[in-house]
């Protein structure tokens, strides 16, 4: 059976949720992708408009969403709430990317019997997987990332029915969740949902299951891997892994500025952040350190989402405990909280110390390392491990000369003068970055991230009456497309 928990107390949340068997994995399976085959055959418009509509009654529920997962995740109100909006808004967003037609990407090659040798008419678009899409929720957004997060809605989008395998920390919320989705979709079946290990392991291996999308630590990513890997037909599977998002500071930069958004971002959501900024790189002085040491001071933890989460941020801070302890916060209240701490080294000793000090602690926790002059940091920034985000602070942009290329070749997003907790769901965002930050070169957040989910068919010398009206010669849906090497709609 599973439980939902209080990270405030430990006490169990709710009635216990049974486990999902293999025969229900498979009846779930086998209702969505026959779901999936009308859906793959409704109209772009009126898949925009159902996506709209799931928005919509998520964000009318919002008062009872929020209190639900609060209890099975302590963050509060505030946070829940505009976690709510933001998954409302990650649904319209795709509707209108949907609307748009331009991430089809269609493009038309006219025949030409003059060129040496002929050329033949070929035409090419993205279409949607022909088959179900299995998405395992993340920990630390009960909604944006979880059973309507991201994942869920570009692959809804795309025109793909889903499988969400629910994470053990909010159970009671996911169910709540796929019930409003589910209602709110044309097919109910579009959207299932599983609880349980076990059911992960049975979903990915489904064979009507043709991807996964996963969002979680890096030993996650790998078991999940290992189970595709054991499939007789291999899947993608696009994975968002651990990360510490490196930040640089220059020496131009406003010292109180620095160590005032530092220890905000540090403890936001008790650091449970995928880009959570876990290794920080500042010039010896001795102003700076001062302000750091009392920004952090001033700082409080709490409950973390889980007593696995929590004993896994312990385990972190002791791997750290072999660096000096440069400040900790004050400790949070609840049965799994944590207090912040941040430790020190300088350059040379930490560079002695890779791989393993470079390693993610998930948590409120994070390592200071000091340097005398920017020349010292290029090599040291070449070895670390992908990240998904970059930071650099300053006042003159020409310091950031030094570094930059290195930075950018571990880093999926770069940041200048801001910190990379919080996630914009843009069109231009990209949330994703080499290996372990990603299994893949896709964008987990923002309206690429439907590129996962569809695949590329080209049609050649095909008859116009059997073409996808996307393509046919009058473009009727008035699609962007790419014609004889000419952008055009």
């Amino acid at each position: 059976m599973i439980y939902g928990y209080d990270p405030r107390t430990g006490e169990t949340v709710g009635d216990a949720l049974p486990e999902t068997d293999r025969d229900g994995v498979d009846m779930i399976v086998s209702a969505a992708a026959a779901a999936g085959e009308a859906w793959r055959a409704t109209p772009a418009a009126e898949r925009a408009q159902a996506l709209e509509a799931v928005a919509d009654a998520l964000a009318a529920e919002t008062d009872e969403l929020w209190r639900l997962a609060d209890r099975e995740t302590a963050l509060g109100e505030v946070r829940l709430r505009g976690e709510v909006a933001r998954t409302a808004g990650q649904f319209r967003l795709f509707a209108q990317v949907i609307r748009d037609g331009g991430y089809l990407e269609a493009i038309v090659d006219h025949a030409d019997p003059a060129s040496a040798p002929p050329r033949p008419d070929v035409r090419r678009m993205k279409q949607p997987l022909a088959g179900v899409v299995a998405v395992f929720a993340a920990s630390n957004f009960p909604f944006a990332f979880s059973v309507a997060g991201g994942d869920t809605a570009s692959a809804l989008a795309a025109g793909c029915p889903v499988v969400v395998k629910a994470h053990p920390g909010h159970p009671h919320t996911s169910a709540r969740v796929a019930q409003i989705v589910r209602r709110a979709l044309p097919y109910p079946d579009l959207l299932g949902l599983v609880q349980g290990m076990r059911a992960g392991a049975d979903l990915v291996q489904h064979p009507r299951v043709v991807a996964a999308g996963f969002t979680g630590s890096v030993a996650g990513g790998k078991a999940i891997q290992g189970l595709i890997d054991e499939r007789e037909v291999p899947i993608p599977f696009f994975g968002e892994l651990g990360s510490v998002n490196p930040v640089v500071v220059l020496p131009s930069a406003p010292k109180a500025a620095v160590a005032s958004g530092f220890a905000t971002s540090l403890t936001m959501g008790v650091g449970q952040f995928c880009t959570n900024p876990g290794l920080m790189f500042v010039p010896e002085d001795d102003e700076l350190r001062t302000a750091l040491v009392e920004a952090v001071e001033g700082t409080t933890g709490g409950p973390m989402l889980a007593e696995r989460i929590r004993d896994g941020y312990l385990g972190g801070v002791g791997r750290l405990g072999e660096l000096r302890l440069l400040a900790e916060g004050k400790p949070g209240e609840g049965e799994w909280a944590v207090t912040p701490k941040v430790f020190t080294t300088d350059v040379k000793t930490f560079a002695d110390k890779l791989p393993g000090i470079g390693e993610e602690c998930f948590g409120p926790a994070s390592i200071v390392v000091t340097y005398r002059e920017l020349a010292e940091l290029r090599p040291v920034l070449e070895r670390l491990d992908g990240s998904l985000t970059a930071t650099v602070h300053g006042t003159d942009p020409g310091e950031a000369a030094e570094i930059t290329e290195a930075l950018g070749a571990r880093a999926g997003r770069l940041i200048w003068n801001g910190w990379p907790t919080g996630v914009a769901v843009t069109w231009a965002m990209h949330h994703g970055g080499p290996w372990p930050a990603a299994t893949s070169t896709t964008t987990s957040v923002g309206a690429t991230a439907i590129d996962r989910w569809l695949a590329p068919r080209a049609y050649q010398d095909w008859p116009e009456q059997l073409l996808p009206d996307e393509l046919k010669d009058d473009n009727p849906l008035n699609v962007p497309r790419r014609v004889d090497g000419t952008l055009t709609r």
